[in-house]
């Protein structure tokens, strides 16, 4: 095959991902000097169509960013005005009271927000600055330079599905060449992934640890709505399944987010979390709430976990790592975007100086630096044992030990010191002859609804003559390796639908991939017990068009 040739831009800094720590960081660099020349590369069709978020908001990193955000016509309106914590048995619940509550998890001074609406104010913000953002492109290779990152490729599409080779419609894309490259790509991004193995970033850290995200904007009977309002629940259906739980917030508009969270390390091959979530809205306090509404969108993302232990080293020469790319999100609070913001504005001021200097393709230590003393360190460092208490101990170790924990870590000291993270999810999957198979209620379709209906409502799409951006390391592992071993929890980790083994008479089994569906979660890449699945960035872009996630 020809070489392939490809025009190229220069720019200062490159920026993959508009997200809020790619839009902190191209916004922060157009702050210090407007002649720095930054581009940022969003695979969605617009910013924000694959923000997917908890959407309560410390405005923390916002406030370093911008501190006059709340003139400048922000989307962020609500603040949350009640704080609800509950344990969920199967027909009734447990209220926790806030006054035991550490400080960190009070809720107060915080804000309900649809962070695909505030992405999108980023960027209008960033524009405004000189910034230039190119939606619908996605970035799919890193380009190197000796042993640095020097920038991307982007805007390539038009190969052939069954041979990955150039098809007729073939286009190159661009490379887009920085000084320095800023990898803000969300949960596990496939360059994040290239750049922490090639690097070995994760040396002498933890195994990152994974939640899935599911959630579902719901319109309520306006006498139900409470604005303002955020509730969280632990313990049914989960019970000792899995470790997890669920929020629902309540915004403008008489609408709720309604979400649930399963943590990646759970055992059982047989646990569908996508049908954890269905059953979680029949629990007699949620069916009254959302009784007489409808749901109008549905989404799913993994959501880094592993907290303080678990941050790789974040620079690489010419790269570094940003917000959820790094997984800097506070588990106990279910917060990550004040720390994304707050990773921004620090990478584009360690940029800035060695632009400054005369530097360039170097590691951006300083920013290394920032993150792990300054206030984003501060932050994990004292919910540093939560996570690990819980995955080891179970729900109520995690309740008490962790609270007391997260209250002497309020005066600086730890009675835990720090605890280790154990093997990763994918590591975490039991084999199924350990376990016996998990009877799930049938979706009702009024509170509940099957997964390729509910996919419907994320507004997914991909060119069905693009490459399966999803890809198996060796075709015959699903059915040879997974399905008697581990009954292939594909079919079930998934929460689009997008793995099927299909069963015809006379014939073998098949592995079918259904890429169409995917909402670009990343879990397959998490959890596959073999690590035989391989999530790349889609060519020709794709995925979720999620309206105000």
């Amino acid at each position: 095959m020809a070489e392939i040739v490809r025009e190229s831009m220069e720019y200062d800094v490159v920026i993959v991902g508009a997200g809020p720590a790619g839009l902190s960081a191209a916004i922060r660099l157009k702050q210090l000097d407007a002649n720095v020349s930054v581009v940022v590369l969003e695979k969605g069709s617009e910013v924000g169509a694959h923000i997917l978020s908890g959407a309560v908001l410390d405005p923390s990193g916002l406030d370093a960013l911008i501190p006059d955000w709340r003139t400048r016509g922000a989307p962020i309106k609500t603040e949350v005005v009640e704080d609800n914590f509950y344990v969920l048995g199967p027909a009734g619940q447990v209220r926790i009271p806030n006054w035991p509550m550490p400080p960190l998890m009070n809720n107060h001074g915080n804000y309900i927000v649809s962070m695909a609406n505030v992405c999108r104010w980023m960027a209008g913000q960033a524009e405004e600055l000189g910034v230039e953002i190119f939606p619908g492109m996605a970035a799919s290779q890193l380009v190197y330079e000796g042993d640095r990152v020097k920038g991307v490729v982007a805007g390539e599409f038009g190969r052939d599905p069954e041979t990955g080779e150039p098809g007729p419609s073939y286009e190159p894309g661009m490379e887009l060449h920085g000084k320095y490259v800023f990898l803000s790509e969300g949960v596990r991004g496939s360059l994040s992934k290239e750049v922490i193995a090639k690097y070995d970033l994760s040396k002498g850290h933890c195994p990152q640890k994974f939640g899935l995200g599911m959630k579902e904007i719901w319109e309520i009977d306006p006498a139900k709505h409470r604005l303002g309002t955020v509730t969280h629940t632990m313990g049914w259906p989960l019970g000792s399944n899995a470790g997890g739980g669920s929020f629902i917030y309540h915004l403008e508009n008489n609408q709720v987010y309604v979400g649930f969270v399963v943590h990646l390390n759970y055992e059982n091959p047989y646990l569908y979390p996508y049908m954890e979530f269905q059953r979680f809205k029949h629990h007699p306090m949620v069916a009254e709430l959302l009784k007489g509404g409808k749901r109008v969108a549905y989404g799913a993302r993994a959501i880094s976990e592993g907290g303080w232990q678990s941050i790789p080293k974040m620079v690489a020469p010419g790269v570094a790592l940003l917000g959820c790319s790094a997984g800097l999100v506070n588990v106990p609070r279910i917060k990550g975007n004040h720390n994304a913001m707050l990773s921004g504005k620090a990478a584009a001021e360690a940029a800035f100086a060695a632009l400054q200097a005369g530097r360039m393709g170097d590691e951006l230590t300083d920013y290394e630096t920032e993150v792990r003393s300054g206030a984003i360190g501060r932050d994990l460092k004292r919910v540093r044992n939560v996570k690990p208490l819980w995955s080891k101990y179970g729900l109520v170790a995690s309740l008490m030990g962790g609270g007391i924990d997260m209250w002497t870590n309020t005066v600086g000291f730890s009675l835990f010191g720090t605890i280790k993270h154990g093997k990763s999810d994918a590591a975490a999957t039991g084999l199924a002859k350990n376990f016996k198979p998990i009877d799930y209620p049938k979706p009702d379709g009024k509170l509940s609804f099957d997964r390729l209906t509910n996919v419907a409502f994320s507004f997914t799409n991909h060119d069905e003559a693009q490459p399966a951006h999803l890809k198996l390391k060796d075709a015959s592992v699903p059915i040879s390796v997974n399905l008697p071993k581990y009954a292939e929890p594909a079919q079930r980790y998934c929460p689009a639908g997008v793995y099927e083994v299909v069963s015809e008479e006379g014939k073998d089994p098949r592995f079918v991939i259904n890429f169409q569906n995917c909402v670009h979660c990343k879990t397959c890449d998490i959890k596959d017990p073999s690590q035989n699945i391989n999530w790349t960035t889609p060519q020709g872009g794709g995925g979720p068009n999620y309206p105000n996630m």
